[in-house]
């Protein structure tokens, strides 16, 4: 019998690897460009101009479609100026692709290491991204992208990024003033340069907040209102995805107390959790099918679980800060004993911003406590001491509430300004600095030419 070997290739040198390829095929694309610039050249009488490739004005890059909520404000905002902007998303069905902005155009790039071989080639004056990891692993700096600025998808932790996430990004908007203080610290900590930390608030949690307090309004007025009271709680689980997150750390034994509350529960695992951690979702899901008590929750968008729950359990998630300081509910944060090291946080030696803040949200789960899940959700939610604390965090994390959308769209048009001074200054100077070594080859051959009259008369 044939054995089959099976290859393994850890991720570090698959980056390698890739980069290579990526490399190659660089190589590959810029001299078949030139050698097509100049044959156009040629056919044209010297007279064509290659415009084939012109730069991207604004370019976005989404890696999954759950951040359409992060770049849908900002797009609008952007198209109703006038500015053109490209939607990358490496989802097929990214609600973005069928969205009609006449100065948006949206396509799908393909996922994984398909996305990233555009990417790396792409010429554009802004790449905008919620991605992190930039020229980390397999998506690189393209040469003809002049700035990548990051926008978090959360009013968290950036330091709870996989380590080095936004390390070689030029721009970071910030949400609040916690985030500019952590990047500096690791900036001085890791000896990088400095990167442009702009507070802008954050545009989609702005929209949450609109569309919150839409519905409530007309949950307030409809007639059709259910009564509290006899209203069975809803209990949503939502953790982050790894060996610290909870499902990692306490799986079924958890569910199960969950379902012991008599209280409906939603679970909502991380996206990448399906991709990362496949084995144990599909455990998890086999074990614990869908039922009238217990649903599993995989939408796009996380709005419609946050609104029909009331009270959440995490870990270090940064749902935690869209649940408390958007729809103002108490939270439980399981201590799952939270391991830094694969994390930017490691570099700062102290707990993050995020879980710090935390038991002012809400309560601590710990595996003491753990025995009476029920009395402590009861006692969570009847507590009013958390509201005002809420309130307090949600004024630290996000900064000019209402305002997001068009500080984003204000830096981003007076980035795009400056680049495109700078790069005009910067040709103006390479064309004088051409004239003179033209004038100089000019006066050269004239004065080769004159003395090659006066040689030919004598």
């Amino acid at each position: 019998m044939m054995n089959i070997v099976r290859l393994y290739i850890d991720p570090g040198t698959g980056s390698m690897l890739f980069a290579i390829l990526i490399g190659l095929l660089g190589v590959a694309r810029f001299a078949f460009k030139g050698l097509w610039v100049k044959i156009r050249f040629l056919l044209s009488g010297g007279k064509a101009k290659d415009d084939s490739d012109k730069a991207i004005k604004l370019a976005i890059f989404s890696d999954d479609k759950r951040y359409w909520s992060v770049f849908e404000p900002i797009l609008k905002e952007m198209n109703d100026r006038g500015f053109d902007c490209v939607y990358m998303t490496a989802s097929e069905d990214d609600p973005g692709l069928k969205s009609e902005m006449e100065h948006v155009k949206a396509e799908c790039i393909g996922p994984g290491n398909k996305a990233f071989a555009k990417l790396n080639f792409i010429k554009a004056t802004i790449v905008l991204s919620t991605t992190p990891g930039v020229d980390v692993y397999q998506w690189k700096r393209s040469k003809d992208a002049k700035y990548y600025v990051h926008i978090p998808h959360s009013p968290a932790e950036m330091t709870t990024y996989r380590m080095f996430g936004i390390d070689f990004y030029d721009a970071v908007l910030c949400s609040g003033q916690f985030q500019i203080d952590d990047t500096r610290d690791l900036e001085e900590a890791r000896h990088l340069k400095a990167k442009e930390l702009v507070l802008t608030g954050s545009p989609f949690m702005d929209e949450k907040r609109k569309k919150f307090e839409e519905r409530k309004a007309e949950a307030d007025s409809s007639s059709k209102a259910p009564d509290s009271s006899e209203k069975t709680r809803t209990v949503l689980l939502a953790p982050s995805w790894g060996t610290s997150a909870i499902l990692s750390r306490y799986g079924a034994d958890f569910i199960r107390d969950l379902l012991s509350t008599g209280y409906h529960i939603i679970v909502r695992p991380h996206p990448q959790s399906f991709t990362s951690e496949k084995e144990l979702m599909d455990k998890l899901m086999a074990e614990f099918p869908n039922s009238d008590q217990l649903e599993w929750n995989r939408d796009t968008d996380n709005f419609d679980a946050l609104n029909r729950s009331d009270i959440l359990i995490s870990d270090f998630s940064g749902v935690i800060f869209d649940f408390s300081l958007v729809f103002d509910k108490p939270v439980i944060c399981a201590d799952t004993e939270f391991d830094a090291s694969p994390y930017d946080a490691w570099w700062l030696k102290r707990l993050p911003w995020g879980l710090s803040v935390i038991p002012r949200l809400g309560a601590k789960l710990t595996k003491e406590n753990r025995g009476d899940l029920k009395k402590m959700i009861d006692d969570c939610l009847e507590d009013s001491s958390f509201t005002k604390a809420r309130h307090e965090v949600r004024d630290e994390a996000w900064a000019y509430q209402g305002e997001g959308t068009k500080r984003v769209a204000d830096y981003l048009v007076a980035k795009y300004e400056e680049l495109t001074k700078a790069s005009e200054e910067e040709s103006e100077k390479d064309s004088k600095k051409d004239a003179k070594k033209e004038d100089k080859k000019t006066a050269k051959k004239k004065e080769k030419e004159a003395v090659k009259e006066v040689a030919e008369a004598n």
